[in-house]
């Protein structure tokens, strides 16, 4: 059964006048009577009792009618979604992300992104750089932000970047350096370091080690933690120094950030997302988030 005969008989329905309900559909009248004859034979049953004075809906005509208009309806209903979809203004979208993102930009960004595509649904994982790797490629997120460089060869992953900053010394507010407004790295070259695994982010692992050995000395680690907001609590509790982007920096009392000289800056938090197959949710949200940060 042809959609037009449908449309074409609840036009007539509507109208009661075969050239108004043509005039409507955009047709001429000619075309539109086949059409409803059509459906007729297709039914078996007379839909409409035509007079040359007037158009009336038989009993046939009008249980037909009802749910024609129920049937377009949802086909209607159907093509919006689908084109939504296909334009990546509704569906889900799973996003993996370093600690420090939670930070800054990624609100603005979110914010942002809610306000131009509600009708998507957004979920967030916190994970390190190499999770998030591997969960995109399994596609288990769709896009991460997380900081480059990528470990191993990463040629099936397209990389936004979306900030640049520089890192910071995290000192004990009680330490004797805490007041400086300006700490060069190799002053920090007898104290015990709090750093992540390098396995989870061997990129900003590796940033941070070089910067000490430009500085004269390698770091000694005397507490791993995961997430960078634990490194910073563990620096509070006096378990030892760090460095770290200055994302990281919100402020506590137990907590002092000082820049570093000379200032080293690092391409620092990227969106990574599959170079194929990428959803249209988040191509949508790259591009915002580009947008907003160039």
């Amino acid at each position: 059964m042809d959609l037009r005969h449908l449309r074409a008989a609840v036009a007539v329905a509507d109208h009661l006048h075969f050239g108004h309900a043509a005039s409507a559909l955009g047709v001429a009248q000619p075309p539109l009577s086949q059409q409803v004859r059509a459906l007729e034979a297709e039914l078996g049953v007379t839909l409409f009792e035509r007079t040359t004075r007037a158009v009336r809906l038989t009993p046939a005509g009008e249980s037909f009618v009802a749910d024609a208009r129920n049937a377009l309806s949802m086909v209607d209903t159907a093509v919006r979604r689908a084109r939504a979809a296909g334009r990546g203004e509704t569906g889900e979208l799973a996003i993996g992300m370093v600690g420090s993102a939670v930070s800054q930009p990624l609100p603005a960004i979110i914010r942002a992104f809610r306000a131009k595509y509600p009708a998507v649904t957004l979920s967030f994982h916190v994970l390190p750089t190499v999770t998030q790797v591997e969960r995109l490629r399994a596609a288990v997120l769709d896009l991460g932000l997380l900081r480059p460089p990528l470990p191993g060869p990463a040629d099936d992953l397209e990389l936004v970047s979306i900030s640049r900053e520089p890192l910071v010394a995290v000192l004990p507010s009680d330490h004797r350096m805490a007041g400086r407004r300006r700490l060069a790295v190799s002053t920090l070259a007898n104290e015990p370091f709090v750093m992540f695994p390098r396995a989870l982010g061997p990129g900003l692992y590796d940033e941070i080690t070089a910067l000490c050995r430009r500085g004269g000395f390698t770091p000694t680690v005397a507490q791993e933690a995961v997430q960078l907001p634990t490194i910073v609590g563990l620096v509070a509790a006096g378990c030892g120094v760090s460095i770290l982007p200055g994302s990281a920096a919100q402020p506590r009392p137990e907590v002092v950030f000082v820049p570093l000289s000379p200032v080293v800056r690092l391409v620092d938090l990227a969106i990574a997302l599959p170079k194929g197959n990428r959803s249209a949710v988040a191509a949508n949200f790259t591009a915002l988030a580009r947008d907003l940060t160039s």
